[in-house]
């Protein structure tokens, strides 16, 4: 079976087709630029656009990078447009769509979501935190294979400012750090998650998951092991499908 799945993030939007009996992309993704302003109209068109893309007419699955509360309102919008804020998103989107049933949830919910159904967390019980790092860092914290909503951990304060402006991978490229400069950064932060939440697993997703090798081994003196997402960027895709499956 066959859904359509759209990551929204602070520099691109992305979808495809999922095949949800395999938990991966079922036709390689489409992609643009997320327009700046990042508004809801703006950002809508491109979602509008990617969808188009495959002449797709059925349910869709959109990750949203902020809190998405009740059926699917947005609640906070650190990377995008604050126009955002109290927007029913799936209302927006639906109308955008002509009419299509459209589901929305955050964005590292969705990513989250994919890896403990069929990637790096598959049968992992306890404690396991799911991180993307990308424009921000988002968080999925799971206990038992159980979601916890809408954590947004990249918000935690580190060295006296956001995690996220710290260590993300935007943090990284305008300051221009190498990778062990970089992974020192991503350490303290997962250290401090560790301190909180005792996790048994991090599991390191977002685009930078495709150079794992380069930071990971880096990364010293945290307890909970620590692995790359098994679907890499394309978690967030995959969970968004999950998610409209899960809705009809």
């Amino acid at each position: 079976m066959n859904v359509f799945g759209v990551d929204i993030g602070g520099s691109g939007i992305k979808g495809a087709p999922v095949d949800l009996d395999l938990g991966d992309l079922a036709e390689p993704r489409h992609k643009v630029l997320t327009p700046q302003p990042a508004t809801p109209s703006d950002v809508a068109g491109c979602v509008a656009e990617v969808v188009a893309h495959f002449g797709w007419s059925g349910p869709v699955g959109v990750t949203f990078p902020g809190v998405v509360t009740g059926r699917s309102t947005i609640r906070t919008a650190a990377n995008m447009d604050a126009s955002w804020i109290d927007v029913d998103a799936a209302a927006l989107l639906g109308d955008r769509l002509g009419g299509l049933p459209v589901t929305v949830l955050n964005d590292a919910d969705a990513a989250g979501v994919a890896e403990m159904t069929h990637g790096a967390g598959r049968g992992r019980t306890g404690t396991v935190i799911v991180l993307t790092f990308g424009t921000g860092i988002g968080s999925a914290l799971f206990t038992d294979g159980r979601l916890v909503p809408n954590t947004e951990l990249g918000h935690l304060e580190l060295n006296g400012k956001d995690a996220e402006r710290h260590a993300s991978t935007k943090a990284k490229e305008d300051k221009d750090l190498s990778w062990q400069e970089w992974a020192h950064r991503v350490r303290k932060y997962l250290a401090h998650l560790e301190m909180l939440f005792s996790p048994e697993l991090f599991i390191v997703g977002g685009g930078v998951s495709r150079k794992a090798e380069k930071f990971l081994p880096l990364i010293k003196n945290v307890r909970a092991e620590i692995v790359p997402a098994a679907l890499q960027n394309n978690a967030g895709i995959v969970g968004a499908a999950m998610s409209a499956a899960a809705a009809r």
